[in-house]
């Protein structure tokens, strides 16, 4: 019974996180990794292209190129080795999965920036 207490308070704290990032936004994700018992904190900047999923298994697909290679990235919204997610650029974008900018590459991969910053919540 303790068990299953202890996933309900859980899952209380993981409705309670808000998230303000869209699909369109370039952010930084800085996570945490483990080799051995050393922790370190990486960062993976890219274009947010898909949000996918509902409540805990809620999970955000970041883009980004690096000396000519595109990378793509699943993280999950409500992971504990996700220690911050920082917007850089609010985009503009009228789709909900920006699929077609992995046949982009260079300046017709842009997104039109944002001028207001939306606050948004994603629940």
């Amino acid at each position: 019974m303790s068990f299953l207490n202890n996933v309900i308070d859980e899952f209380k704290e993981v409705k309670n996180n808000k998230y303000y990032f869209k699909v369109g936004d370039q952010v930084k994700v800085h996570f945490k990794i483990i080799e051995g018992k050393n922790e370190k904190v990486q960062l993976f900047e890219g274009i947010i292209i898909k949000i996918k999923g509902s409540k805990i298994s809620k999970t955000f697909t970041i883009r980004k190129i690096s000396y000519g290679i595109a990378i793509e990235r699943i993280f999950p919204i409500f992971s504990p080795n996700i220690l911050k997610v920082e917007i850089t650029r609010y985009g503009l974008v009228r789709r909900s999965k920006l699929y077609y900018l992995r046949k982009l590459f260079g300046k017709a991969a842009k997104i039109k920036p944002s001028l207001n910053k939306r606050r948004i919540l994603i629940q």
